[in-house]
């Protein structure tokens, strides 16, 4: 989501191959041999991995074409990799853990997941993006999380909007943007798969 979301924002046209993450392709295993995981960018026959590499690289490849997604000066440029790393290593165990735990340990991700979103309303204050005034890197590395709420409220029977106001208000202003609705999946459909999930992963 995260890459669509830069390609749409930069206007680069390009071929999207929808992978099975359980029964991975012969092209995704060669393309990123070391992970085999989505997303990969095939650029020039040559394989980009990892979603917040691939959207800097995006970034500099066409950096004639759309708006920046970094800034341009080296200390916003680092400030925003630090949010956004702050993002991959945060967000993804301790959302996951929300619906794959129960009980006492779902409670305890479930505080630890609304502590997160409190730091990043710290960082987002009054600002109308991460990134001020504009729409770029840290809010992409993000809102990519945002069809995923419906299923963490269910599973963690909480609300989101309740806890952590201004992140839904900065959410639904990023959802205005055609590159970030186009791209994101219905949260139902999320749901869906979480639910699948769960059952692969026996924790219903």
């Amino acid at each position: 989501m995260r890459v669509r979301i830069a390609l749409a924002e930069k206007g680069i046209k390009y071929e999207y191959k929808e992978q099975d993450l359980f029964h991975k392709g012969s092209q995704l295993l060669d393309m990123n041999p070391v992970h085999k995981k989505i997303p990969v960018l095939i650029h020039h026959g040559k394989p980009i991995c990892e979603s917040l590499i691939i959207l800097q690289y995006i970034d500099e490849a066409w950096k004639d074409s759309g708006p920046p997604l970094l800034p341009s000066d080296p200390y916003g440029r680092a400030h925003a990799r630090f949010w956004a790393d702050f993002i991959d290593k945060k967000m993804f165990c301790v959302a996951k853990k929300i619906w794959c735990t129960k009980g006492e340990e779902r409670e305890a991700y479930k505080k630890e997941f609304i502590q997160i979103f409190k730091v990043l309303e710290g960082e987002i204050g009054e600002k109308q993006y991460f990134g001020g005034d504009t729409f770029g890197f840290i809010d992409i590395s993000l809102i990519t999380f945002y069809s995923w709420f419906h299923a963490f409220e269910t599973f963690g029977e909480f609300s989101v909007e309740a806890e952590c106001p201004k992140i839904i208000i900065w959410a639904k202003r990023c959802l205005q943007k055609e590159s970030v609705s186009k791209s994101l999946p219905d949260h139902k459909k999320i749901l869906g798969f979480v639910v699948e999930l769960r059952k692969r992963f026996g924790v219903e």
